[in-house]
């Protein structure tokens, strides 16, 4: 028989849910991470980043992102600020460190330690969700029950990759990744019925878009600190500062005043689009770098950030349409517009060789209109 109070506390809290210090400071161990995988973005060779270490961006940033979403996910619907949680949540942290310290590009010399981190923060939220499911009700029992006891299937696929060396060592253990990150997808039946509290995934996902913001403002100090302080590196670092300016005011200005955040969602728009946006920020913040120092080639270099950027103008649009009021959902004529004058920059990029301050200008204007066009 159902509980009346006990719905009535759930409500109160998907209402109430704010996030915690513990919460914040957990996102500050992730920085280091985040800034290790950006870093390989940086290895240039002959004027390009090797596919290889593109490749390696992208399987080094998955683990990082699926991990701290699954700890995100768990605190959203059934985390309560209890001196078990925070137990749980110190725990993690020591794990994260672990993984943190052997994230490289040398995955051989690493695997051990890096596994160990990852399987240590998965197994923790996945043990979370089983302590949680006995003291639920109804729809949030069950769904707590699916993600506790599916989610060691990946963990167990993972561990396999223990007992394999090379190529097939890696591809077991991004299989079991995979099927982790497929489970809620997967599971979405159960999910539903357990919406997940819009208003503090959106802060979340938020606070984490901030720290990659930083990544970027990072990119300035590096610009103005690896020459001599002359009229173009000052202007860049000019244009560049009024660029992510622009992205913040976009990104922000919709997670504030644009989207519904009482939507009873499963969330997944949110959690998978971030992925997106999220490699795209730092592709962002590897392209100012890599812009100011003329690593690479004309070609590569275009390549490059218009596909940073691009990707990151699909994802949040996507994101936010899902999620808007829906008399303020943007409309073809408006992404017309803004891929229109995205071409527009490419060709003239393409026809005319420009400076580099002139190609982040460009951006800069991209942002500024994106921000204004959907805001």
């Amino acid at each position: 028989m159902n509980n009346p109070a006990s719905g009535l506390h759930h409500i109160k809290a998907m209402v109430e849910k704010k996030v915690t210090w513990l919460e914040l400071f957990y996102d500050l161990l992730f920085v280091a991470a985040v800034s290790k995988a950006s870093h390989v973005l940086l290895h240039v060779h002959h004027g390009t980043i090797p596919l290889e270490y593109l490749s390696k961006f992208v399987l080094i940033f998955i683990p990082i992102w699926w991990a701290w979403v699954g700890q995100s996910l768990f605190v959203n619907r059934f985390g309560r600020d209890s001196t078990s949680h925070r137990v749980f949540l110190i725990l993690q942290l020591f794990f994260v460190l672990i993984m943190t310290a052997s994230l490289s590009v040398d995955f051989d010399q690493y695997f051990v330690p890096f596994l160990i981190g990852y399987l240590g923060l998965r197994a923790m939220t996945a043990i979370q969700y089983l302590a949680v499911h006995k003291k639920e009700e109804d729809h949030r029992r069950i769904t707590a029950r699916y993600l506790g006891s599916r989610f060691w299937i990946g963990l167990a696929i993972s561990a396999l990759s223990l007992f394999f060396d090379s190529w097939i060592r890696y591809a077991v253990l991004y299989a079991g990744i995979m099927v982790d990150i497929l489970l809620p997808l997967l599971g979405r039946k159960y999910l539903v019925r357990s919406p997940i509290n819009t208003h503090h995934l959106l802060e979340r996902f938020s606070l984490f878009t901030l720290i990659l913001l930083g990544e970027s403002v990072i990119s300035i100090l590096t610009v103005l600190q690896s020459s001599d302080w002359t009229w173009r590196s000052i202007l860049f670092a000019s244009l560049t500062f009024l660029l992510i300016i622009a992205m913040w005011w976009q990104y922000f200005e919709n997670v504030e005043k644009k989207v519904n955040k009482a939507l009873e969602t499963a969330g997944q728009t949110i959690i998978y689009g971030h992925l997106f946006i999220y490699l795209s920020l730092c592709m962002i913040a590897a392209s100012i770098q890599l812009l100011f120092l003329e690593q690479l080639n004309y070609g590569f270099m275009l390549s490059f950030i218009f596909g940073s950027v691009l990707l990151y103008f699909f994802s949040t649009s996507l994101v936010f349409h899902k999620y808007r009021h829906a008399h303020q959902r943007l409309k073809i004529a408006h992404l017309a517009v803004f891929l229109g004058l995205l071409a527009v920059f490419l060709g003239l990029n393409l026809i005319f060789e420009v400076p580099n301050y002139v190609i982040i200008g460009e951006m800069m204007l991209f942002f500024a209109v994106y921000a204004k066009g959907s805001t």
